[in-house]
């Protein structure tokens, strides 16, 4: 059979640097560092105190404060996205066919602060377990997907990918190949989490994954940095609206990007640590060209997953090496976590949206907090160091690898 195109004609951003797409797009190609002192809980006793949290954002301003008391955070933060990028794509909610409109996300973790708030309240009682009846529905990590079907009647697919940071990614490649197939006529699609809770920091630094530059927080996320010292952490969500080429054209829709192919891949090689030679990440960047049926030197611009560690990094910028030969050198790579942090399960989602709007706007944002070359990595990679690039762009890739040795990438066009 022969696969539909599918085009994505909506976006929605709820980030460290920006509560829109738009304020999200400024605090990008200003190199905007969304990390400060966290604010939702005491620090003193934990190794880092900071993280890249939202800023001015109640939930209550734009959900229902009943409906909001019954959602953990990644699921008002999963609400807010994707009712922006409902609204961007301009859909006649009354015309289109709901059945054929499914919600496919991703999260990572889910209602961590749920979990968390439940069992200590559990702990500090009698031992008679007093639970909250919302307590299972806001945790799990599916019911994102399920508040948003609910809330517009979407009666299609329905459900969240779970594969840690690849979450969104994978959602987003599913939402592809359901339109693909012909199952869906539009999928909102992308990831939420919100980890930055007394567990996810205490977790995260049980690993020694994060950064510990207490003394200036702005400056802690460095990817590619030869003093680099780990990952900081972000909430927040990324929505996009995906669309059959054919359909959305017929109503007239704006067409941000061709949603041109992905690919997934493993490490099989440890729970945590990349392979040191980005082994699984050469063979998904391979099966993502392969899927959109493009050739290396088609690619101008790579949103890498460059999360500020010492391993991941180097592993990930030799895989681009190999796998793109001379043509490398001549891509403009970038690590957008500089200025969000880690949206763990949202990465993929929000890293997308960022190569997107590079593509639209022919700006590449930067990689900030870059003082230091590493000596591991290929000085003639131009890596848009501390200050956004102009350029014409016309195909996008991102990366996006998990805990597990789960590896995902999402390719776009500008649309022929």
């Amino acid at each position: 059979m022969e696969l539909k195109r599918v085009v994505v004609t909506g976006l929605g951003a709820l980030t460290p640097i920006g509560n829109t797409k738009d304020e999200y797009w400024e605090g990008l190609i200003s190199g905007k560092s969304g990390a400060a002192p966290i604010t939702y809980y005491d620090t003193e006793k934990f190794k880092t105190k900071f993280a890249c949290e939202l800023k001015n954002f109640t939930a209550t301003d734009f959900i229902d404060r009943k409906l909001a008391s019954r959602m953990d955070k990644f699921t008002q933060y999963a609400m807010v996205a994707a009712d922006e990028a409902i609204a961007d794509a301009k859909l006649d909610l009354d015309a289109v066919n709901k059945l054929r409109v499914g919600v496919i996300w991703g999260a990572g973790i889910g209602g961590l602060e749920t979990f968390q708030e439940e069992v200590l309240n559990f702990a500090k009682g009698d031992g008679t377990p007093r639970f909250n009846p919302f307590f299972i529905p806001k945790m799990i990590a599916d019911i994102a997907p399920g508040n948003i079907s609910i809330k517009y009647g979407f009666m299609g697919p329905n459900y969240t990918t779970v594969s840690a940071c690849a979450s969104s990614a994978n959602a987003m490649f599913d939402a592809l190949n359901s339109i693909r197939l012909g199952h869906c006529d539009i999928v909102v699609t992308g990831g939420s989490e919100a980890a930055v809770t007394i567990a996810g920091m205490g977790g995260f630094n049980a690993m020694h994954a994060l950064s510990t530059r207490n003394e200036s927080p702005e400056t802690a996320s460095r990817p590619f940095d030869a003093t680099r010292d780990g990952f900081v952490l972000g909430e927040g969500a990324g929505a996009l609206v995906l669309e059959e080429y054919e359909y959305a054209k017929a109503r007239g829709a704006k067409i941000y990007a061709e949603f041109v192919g992905g690919g997934l891949s493993s490490d099989a090689y440890h729970m945590t640590a990349p392979h040191p030679e980005g082994r699984g990440v050469v063979a998904v960047m391979k099966n993502c060209l392969e899927n959109a049926g493009l050739k290396p030197e088609d690619v101008d611009h790579i949103n890498t997953h460059g999360t500020s560690t010492p391993l991941g990094d180097v592993a990930e910028l030799k895989a681009i090496s190999e796998i793109f030969g001379d043509h490398a050198k001549h891509i403009n790579i970038n690590s957008t976590k500089s200025m969000t942090g880690h949206l763990l399960g949202a990465a993929g989602a929000i890293e997308a949206i960022s190569a997107i709007l590079a593509m639209e706007h022919g700006i590449i944002p930067p990689t900030i907090n870059h003082t230091t070359a590493d000596e591991n990595i290929d000085p003639e990679l131009n890596l848009t160091l501390n200050k956004a690039q102009k350029r014409d762009v016309k195909v996008v890739m991102s990366n996006t690898f998990g805990f597990g040795g789960h590896n995902a990438c999402v390719l776009f066009k500008k649309l022929d």
